[in-house]
């Protein structure tokens, strides 16, 4: 009896520990690549701005932690991770099984497919035959950059990494691409609403394996608390219409949670 007493006692002191760890967050770190508006980008006063921004920061306040976002390329978001440069990674990051072997992932935040833009009659579609001998752009560390090396690079389609998707515009806008590939709501809600897309086009959404719509925030393997934390706050925003509002805010009309 009296081991089972000790066992007990041992259990409850586990079960404090864990509460008192979850609840020992102060501040949340969000790594961010503020250069895929709408979702993260910097306003004309430097400071970030977007619907990735603005879920991260109602996140934060409905878990009453200060929010501290950032930034970098994404191709250092996993890296940075687990090198605790920052806690979660609020960047539109797709879920996918390569990603979950290096680290965990939330809830879903929202749901997006993947597109070409190119120029308007440039007679590209997302049949690959078309893109063959074209250049293609990406930003390294997407899910496009697989699809990329996958697929486009064996059709005969040259394709070009860039750092960010702010040079992959630059270069398509100035004619060294002859197309880019991105997320699809990025490209026609930021880009082609910019003066430099104007005369731009966005394809329909590319129906591939590689390219999975899921987007949650990117978690240090191990780090169930923090998800737990984080699961909780994403929940709060749909329940009490936070979520919604913010949505409305960016997008209009339109839903992006699949409710996965």
């Amino acid at each position: 009896m009296k081991k089972a007493l000790l066992t007990l006692s041992a259990l409850a002191l586990c079960l404090s520990a864990g509460s008192a760890l979850a609840k020992e967050y102060k501040e949340l770190r969000f790594g961010v690549d503020p250069s895929y508006a709408p979702f993260e980008s910097k306003a004309a006063d430097g400071s970030l701005v977007g619907f990735d921004i603005d879920l991260g920061n109602a996140i934060c306040t409905e878990l009453k932690v200060k929010c501290k976002w950032v930034e970098s390329d994404f191709d250092g978001m996993i890296p940075g991770l687990n090198a605790n440069k920052f806690d979660g990674v609020i960047s539109s990051m797709t879920v996918t099984e390569v990603r979950e072997k290096a680290i965990i992932f939330s809830n879903e935040l929202f749901s997006g497919p993947t597109s070409l833009v190119f120029k308007k009659g440039a007679g590209l579609t997302t049949d690959v035959a078309t893109l063959k001998g074209k250049t293609v752009g990406y930003e390294q560390g997407t899910i496009q950059e697989a699809y990329a090396k996958a697929v486009l690079d064996k059709a005969g389609v040259k394709t070009q990494a860039y750092a960010n998707q702010d040079q992959v515009y630059a270069d398509l806008v100035s004619g060294r691409l002859d197309a880019s590939v991105q997320d699809m709501l990025q490209a026609e809600l930021g880009f082609l609403k910019s003066p430099q897309g104007a005369g731009y086009e966005v394809s329909k959404p590319i129906d591939d394996p590689l390219l999975p719509a899921k987007t949650a925030v990117g978690i240090k393997k191990g780090n169930t608390e923090l998800k737990a934390l984080i699961d909780k706050g994403i929940k709060a925003l749909h329940d009490d219409g936070t979520y919604a509002t913010i949505q409305k805010k960016h997008f209009g009309d339109l839903n992006l949670y699949s409710g996965k």
